[in-house]
C-alpha cells in the first residue's frame, strides 16, 4: 500500500527555529518500507527560513498560528495538498501531540478534502491519554493507534488490505464498528530494540533540505526510570538498542548526510554509565570523529564519565535543574537536591563541556519565593545556558490530576476550544490562573523579570563564547552550520 506518514506543522506556522527530523515517524516508516509498502514521510514542520528562535516568544505568536486553520490558502496547507496529490496515498498517518493538536486535525481535514477514500490513523502520546476526547471531538478520522505502534501499525495496514479483519487483535487500537467506537486494551508489552531497523531518513520528502545536525538526532533508548509529576513519559522501564546498531547508524547518518553534529535523544542517557562507556569506547576505537551532545540528570553524572563522554566527542549537555528550591523539586518528584546540582555545575565545569540547565516555572503550589530562588540559583550555578520553561498541564502526568483536584485544569476540551486557545494554555480552567498560589499579575510579573533575566544572561559574550568554542570543530568542517546558528543568535 501507499502510505504517508505525516508530522504536523507547528513553529512553520509562526516562522519559529526548530530542529530534527520527526524520528518516530521515519522509524515507523522504514518499518513499514520492510513489510513491502510505499512510504514517504511528510515533515510539515521543517522550518527552513525561520524568524524566532527565543522560546519564550511562542505565545505571542499563537494567535497566527491558530488564525492558519481559518485560511485554506495558506501556503503550509497548500504545500500538504500538493504532496497528498502528487503521492495520493492509501493510508495517511498523522501525529497527535498536546500542544499541537489543533493542526493535527487540520491535516486530518485537508486529507478528506483531497482524498476522500483515504484511511487515516491517529497516532501519538495525546491518543493515549485522551482518545475518548478526539472521538467526541472529530470525525475525519478511521483508527486511533495508542502506545508504541511499532508492531501494532503494520498489524493495523495489513488488516486494511484484507478488508478490517482481525482488527479486535490488535492492541491499543480504536476503531468504529455499527456505529460504536470500540477500544481495544492496550498489551504491556516491551519491544526489543535490536529487531527493529535503522531509520530510513531518505524516506523524508525532500530530505536534502535538512541541515546536517538536524539529520544526528539518534534514539539509542526507550524510557526512563524517574517519574517526575510534570512529565508525560509513562515508560518506567528502560529497553536498549545494541550498541553495534547505533554506531552503524551514526555511521550511515555521516556517510550519507555528512553529519558531524549528532544528539542522543534519550531520556536519560546517562542512567546506564556501563553503557555509555561502551558508546564511548566504540566511537574513539573506530576514530569517528563526531560531535554529540545529550539529556541527562545531575545525579547520573560523574568526573569519570564525563572525561571520557568528552574525548569520545561530547560537547554539549543538557539537564533539567528545573528549580532553585527545594521545597518545588520536592513536589516535582524530581528526586534530585539543590546539593546535587551544585555538584554537576562544578563537574561540567571541571571538565570543560557545555552545558544548558532547564528551569521550569509555574507549577501548582509554587511561591513567589520560589520563583525568587529559581532566578537567584541560575546566577550562582551559572550554566553555560539557562532554557526557562512555563509549566502546562499534560494529560496523564500527576501534576495533571492535581490540577483537575484543585480546580486549576479541566480534564476535557472540546474542539472548539483547541482551536480559539493559545497552546500554553490547554486545559488550565482559567487562562488568566497559573496556579493556585500567586496572583495572575504578580505571576506575569515574574515570568517576565525571570525570562528576560535569563535572556541577557545567555546573550553574555562569554556564553557566547563557550557556545561558539563548543561547536568550532563543526564550524571549521561545515561553516555553514555556523551562518544558520548565527541566524539563530539573531532570532533570539
Amino acid at each position: 500500500m501507499k502510505i504517508l506518514l505525516v508530522n504536523p506543522p507547528f513553529y512553520k506556522i509562526m516562522g519559529f527555529f526548530n530542529r530534527y527530523f520527526p524520528f518516530a515517524l521515519v522509524q515507523l516508516g522504514t518499518i513499514l518500507q520492510n513489510h513491502g509498502h510505499e512510504v514517504l514521510v511528510y515533515d510539515g514542520d521543517l522550518v527552513l527560513n525561520p524568524q524566532y528562535s527565543d522560546y519564550s516568544l511562542l505565545p505571542k505568536l499563537y494567535p497566527d498560528y491558530l488564525k492558519s486553520f481559518r485560511d485554506a490558502n495558506s501556503q503550509v496547507w497548500l504545500d500538504l495538498e500538493k504532496v497528498l496529490d502528487e503521492f495520493k496515498p492509501e493510508v495517511v498517518g498523522i501525529s497527535i501531540y498536546t500542544t499541537y493538536i489543533a493542526s493535527s486535525y487540520y491535516v486530518a481535514d485537508v486529507v478528506r478534502k483531497v482524498l476522500p477514500l483515504c484511511k487515516i490513523i491517529y497516532g501519538g502520546p495525546h491518543t493515549k491519554e485522551k482518545y475518548n476526547e478526539v472521538c467526541e471531538n472529530v470525525e475525519n478520522f478511521d483508527y486511533i493507534l495508542r502506545g508504541m505502534c511499532d508492531l501494532t501499525l503494520p498489524q493495523l495496514v495489513s488488516s486494511i488490505q484484507n478488508d478490517n479483519c482481525s482488527l479486535d487483535r490488535i492492541s491499543g487500537l480504536t476503531f468504529k464498528r455499527d456505529g460504536q467506537y470500540v477500544h481495544n486494551p492496550i498489551e504491556s508489552k516491551m519491544i526489543d530494540l535490536s529487531v527493529l531497523p535503522i531509520p530510513d531518513r531518505s524516506l523524508l520528502y525532500n530530505d536534502h533540505l535538512y541541515l546536517s545536525e538536524d539529520m544526528g538526532m539518534i534514539m539509542t533508548s526507550r524510557g526512563c526510570p524517574y517519574s517526575c509529576s510534570f512529565c508525560s513519559t509513562d515508560t518506567r522501564k528502560i529497553s536498549y538498542r545494541p550498541t553495534e546498531q547505533v554506531i552503524e547508524e551514526v555511521i550511515a547518518t555521516k556517510n550519507r548526510y555528512g553529519t558531524i553534529q549528532f544528539t542522543f535523544k534519550d531520556d536519560s542517557f546517562t542512567v546506564n554509565k556501563t553503557r555509555v562507556k561502551e558508546l564511548c569506547a566504540q566511537i574513539i576505537s573506530r576514530k569517528l570523529k563526531i560531535c554529540w551532545e545529550c539529556n541527562t540528570r545531575v545525579n547520573l553524572i560523574n568526573e569519570e564519565l564525563l572525561k571520557l563522554m568528552k574525548k569520545a566527542g561530547c560537547n554539549f549537555v543538557k539537564v533539567g535543574v528545573e528549580s532553585g528550591s527545594e521545597y518545588v523539586l520536592k513536589k516535582m518528584e524530581k528526586t534530585t537536591t539543590l546539593k546535587k546540582c551544585r555538584e554537576a555545575a562544578n563537574l561540567f565545569r571541571k571538565v570543560g563541556i557545555h552545558w544548558t540547565a532547564y528551569f521550569l516555572i509555574g507549577i501548582p503550589g509554587e511561591r513567589e519565593k520560589d520563583i525568587i530562588e529559581t532566578l537567584n540559583f541560575i546566577t550562582e550555578i551559572k550554566p553555560d545556558m539557562a532554557l526557562l520553561g512555563v509549566y502546562e498541564p499534560f494529560p496523564g502526568t500527576a501534576m495533571f490530576h492535581e490540577g483537575v483536584e484543585k480546580g486549576l485544569v479541566k480534564p476535557r476540551m472540546s474542539f472548539e476550544e483547541f482551536n480559539s486557545t493559545n497552546p500554553n494554555d490547554y486545559y488550565k480552567s482559567n487562562a488568566k490562573v497559573q496556579n493556585d498560589t500567586i496572583e495572575w499579575d504578580r505571576f506575569k510579573y515574574l515570568e517576565n523579570l525571570i525570562k528576560n533575566k535569563a535572556r541577557l544572561y545567555n546573550k553574555k559574550y562569554v556564553n557566547i563564547f563557550r557556545m561558539f568554542k563548543a561547536k568550532f570543530p563543526v564550524y571549521r568542517l561545515q561553516p555553514s552550520i555556523l551562518k544558520n546558528d548565527f541566524k539563530k543568535y539573531l532570532g533570539y
